[in-house]
Order: C-alpha cells, then sequence, then structure tokens
C-alpha cells in the first residue's frame, strides 16, 4: 500500500512538472510580449491600452500575461512609480507562478527603484536578478550607477567593468565609468574615460570641468588652468571655474589674473551663496596682496553684512582697518623688501633719536631682515644686533637662542628683536639677565606711528 501511495505521488510530481515545462516553454519571448504591446498600442493608443489592462487586473489582480503587458507599458513612458509597483507584484507571485521572468522583474523593480532614488531598494533588486541572470547588461549597468550613488565607489566601478564586457561600444558605460573613478578621487584612472566622453561630444561642459579638476589634481596645471579659463563664462560651471582658475593664479603668485577671475565670477548671472562668499572672500585676500586695503576692506565689509561670523572676516577687517589708517604699518607688512629695509633702517634712527647711529651691515633672510650697527650716546656706545620679524605669530625660544648665539658670534653687544606678533612666555623668561630686549607688536605699532613724524 505505501508503494502504490510513492508510485501515485512520483507519478503527479512527474506530471506536474512536464506541464510547468511546457507552459514555460510556450511563453512568449520579450521580443514576442514587445512586439504584442506595441501592437495593441498601435489599435487601441496607449492610454486606451492602459485602462483596458487596468480593468482586468481589477478582476484577476494576478494575471501574468496583463501584468507584463501593462508594466512594458509604464516602462515605455517612465512612469516609474507604477513600474515599481507592478513588477513588485509580479515578483512576489513568482514563487507560485513560475512562467513569471523572474529575472526580468527584479531588474525593472531596480531600474524603477533607481529612478525613484530609492538607491537602497534598487540595489537590493539588481542584486536579486543578477543571482538569476548574471550576464544581463542593465541589471550590471544600472547596479553600478546605484552603488556609485551611494558612496560605493569600488563595486560600482567592478559592475561598469562588467558591462564593458558585455557591451564594449556602449558611451554610457564610459561616461559611468569616468564618472565614478572621478568621485573616487582617482582622477589618473577618470582621464581616458573622460576624454572619450569628450571626443564623442565636446559640448558636454560637467565632463569638461571634471577633466580640469583631474588635471589639476594629476599636476598637470597648465592645460587645467587654460580649461577653467574656457569655461568662466558657462552660467552653470563659470563660477566654479573661476574659483578653481582664480586659485591657481594665486599659487602662481599672479593676483593680477585671480582677481580678473574673480571678478568674472561676480558678473555672473546665478550663483550659489556659499560659493559667491568663498569667491569674495578669495578677491579680498588678492586685493590685499597687491596692497590694494580700501578695495578688500569693502569686500570683506560687504562678507560680514551678510554673512556674520564667516571664517576669519572680523579678524581681518579690524587688521587691515588698522593698516589703512598707517602706511608704516602697511610697507613693514606687505612691501617689497627694499622698502621694509627702508623702514628697519628709519625705525633703528627713530629707537636712538637721542643719538647717532652708524648702519654696519645689513642681511635679509626668509624670515626675518637683520640689521648690525654702531649707535653712540653721550653716555655709552654700543654694537648692536636688530632683527625685525614680519609674522604677527608668537615667535617661540627657539628663535632667540639662535638670536643670542649671532650676536655672540658678531661680538655684539646688545640685540634687540622686533615683532609684529608677540614672544613667548620662554622667551621673555630667556632673555632675562642677558642684553636682549623683545619689542612686540603693541610697542612697534605705537613707534610706526611716530617715525614720520620724527622724521
Amino acid at each position: 500500500m505505501g508503494f502504490l501511495i510513492i508510485t501515485i505521488l512520483s507519478f503527479v510530481i512527474l506530471v506536474s512538472i512536464v506541464v510547468i515545462i511546457v507552459m514555460i516553454a510556450k511563453s512568449p519571448t520579450d521580443k514576442q510580449k514587445k512586439e504584442k504591446v506595441n501592437n495593441v498600442v498601435q489599435k487601441k493608443g496607449r492610454t486606451t491600452a492602459i485602462r483596458d489592462l487596468e480593468k482586468k487586473l481589477i478582476h484577476d489582480p494576478h494575471n501574468i500575461q496583463n501584468l507584463e503587458s501593462l508594466g512594458e507599458l509604464y516602462f515605455m513612458e517612465n512612469n516609474w512609480d507604477k513600474v515599481w509597483h507592478i513588477y513588485k507584484t509580479l515578483y512576489d507571485i513568482s514563487s507560485v507562478h513560475p512562467q513569471v521572468d523572474y529575472a526580468k522583474a527584479t531588474c525593472r523593480m531596480g531600474i524603477a527603484a533607481f529612478n525613484l532614488s530609492k538607491y537602497d531598494e534598487a540595489i537590493q533588486s539588481f542584486m536579486l536578478s543578477g543571482k538569476r541572470e548574471p550576464d544581463v547588461f542593465e541589471t550590471n549597468y544600472y547596479l553600478g550607477k546605484a552603488l556609485s550613488e551611494k558612496g560605493i565607489f569600488d563595486k560600482a566601478i567592478n559592475c561598469f567593468k562588467k558591462c564593458r564586457i558585455l557591451n564594449p561600444d556602449n558611451l554610457s558605460v564610459f561616461s559611468d565609468f569616468g564618472l565614478t573613478y572621478f568621485k573616487a578621487n582617482h582622477f589618473k584612472d577618470a582621464l581616458p574615460y573622460l576624454k572619450k566622453i569628450l571626443d564623442e561630444d565636446p559640448s558636454n561642459k560637467e565632463i569638461l570641468f571634471d577633466m580640469a579638476i583631474s588635471l589639476a589634481e594629476c599636476g598637470i596645471i597648465d592645460k587645467a588652468l587654460k580649461i577653467f579659463m574656457h569655461l568662466r563664462p558657462d552660467p552653470i560651471y563659470g563660477a566654479q571655474a573661476c574659483l578653481e582658475a582664480g586659485r591657481m593664479h594665486e599659487k602662481q603668485k599672479d593676483f593680477e589674473n585671480a582677481i580678473s577671475d574673480y571678478e568674472i565670477a561676480l558678473k555672473l548671472p546665478s550663483i550659489t551663496d556659499s560659493l559667491l562668499m568663498q569667491i569674495k572672500y578669495r578677491y579680498a585676500s588678492c586685493c590685499f596682496q597687491m596692497n590694494n586695503i580700501p578695495k578688500g576692506l569693502m569686500i570683506l565689509k560687504q562678507i560680514a553684512s551678510t554673512h556674520a561670523g564667516y571664517k576669519d572676516v572680523e579678524t581681518l577687517i579690524t587688521r587691515y582697518s588698522e593698516l589703512n589708517k598707517n602706511q608704516n604699518l602697511q610697507t613693514y607688512l606687505m612691501a617689497g623688501t627694499s622698502d621694509f629695509v627702508a623702514l628697519c633702517r628709519m625705525f633703528i634712527q627713530y629707537h636712538n633719536k637721542d643719538g647717532f647711529v652708524k648702519i654696519e651691515d645689513v642681511s635679509v633672510a626668509q624670515e626675518s631682515i637683520e640689521i648690525i650697527c654702531y649707535v653712540e650716546s653721550a653716555k655709552w656706545e654700543a654694537k648692536t644686533l636688530y632683527r625685525f620679524y614680519r609674522t604677527q605669530t608668537v615667535i617661540g625660544d627657539i628663535y632667540i637662542r639662535e638670536f643670542h648665539s649671532k650676536m655672540r658670534d658678531s661680538k655684539c653687544d646688545k640685540g634687540i628683536c622686533v615683532s609684529m606678533g608677540t614672544f613667548s612666555e620662554n622667551c621673555h623668561k630667556y632673555i632675562e639677565g642677558r642684553p636682549i630686549d623683545l619689542i612686540e607688536k603693541d610697542e612697534l605699532c605705537a613707534c610706526l606711528k611716530k617715525i614720520n613724524v620724527f622724521n
């Protein structure tokens, strides 16, 4: 009896398998399905065809043929929300309806989710589709795009590599390959793909801008700068291109051209608020480098009036307002070497106004200027070493120790260190009992205000 039951069950299972195979074999291909849908659309019109299929699905919501036909129509017109729901339904019933094209349903779900910016759901759908049919171009391509949107660049690149094997002539793959490499900061790898895209479409400003960034990151500055300058008038990429070009000109100490870059940006019809502040800030900095303090101050005050607390704008306004009132202070901090040396000589004369000063030697170093002089007064005389720092930061005791050694080597009786900044607490401790004086910002500024009067 048990043997008979097993035999009957085996027969039933075998018959079921045969039926399923026959049903699948008789199922129309994707091409046939699409042709059928197109024929219906041509006869009835797209709107009527969609309405008829929707009515049929109300009475039979799991009719595979109607679901697939309606999904195809929605897919053709990029109605992604409805595409998602149709193919989600097909996916949900695929376990009990083997005639459902599982790989296609999950791929279409993924494409719909991607276009709805649901990238996590898209990735999950493509992974399901790829397990069933791993060599479908659309599955790998959109999976790569979704991974790229999520910032998973290495896996996205692997997807695009597979796409190149599946469809080596597809230009979209080159574009996404280049952009993904670019987003991943693999600028050297991005360059050949970006160039390929531009060869096909020289008017693509986004790719041109990305190529300029990549060239700059790879140290190919001249070519990058030419592209940025070319893009400066562009209404979309012009402002950012102006900022990049300006930064490059600043690095080259070409402040005049940097100012030109920033002025072009400020004339563009549209520019984001964040970018506008960056450009104005850099513009003001260049004005200061060109000794145009009034204009630089005007720009900084514009920033402060609309964006209080932006970077160190308030500090710069205070500093340059003070400079603007004191020509000698401007010379000390910003003038060329010859004018700076001349001012330092005037300072020494003022500092020893009750005595006679004879300059013996002037030496210019990267961080400072040193002047050795003989000072004679009615009561004393001394060989003195002056060192002038233009920095506005805190000077550490290592510099004062080295200065003291220089005094001994030069056989100077006295040393005076002058700075537009301050000296550390250790500096002040070190000079105790030694013939060294430290002149800091406040005392220096007071002297600089009086030099013209004295002279």
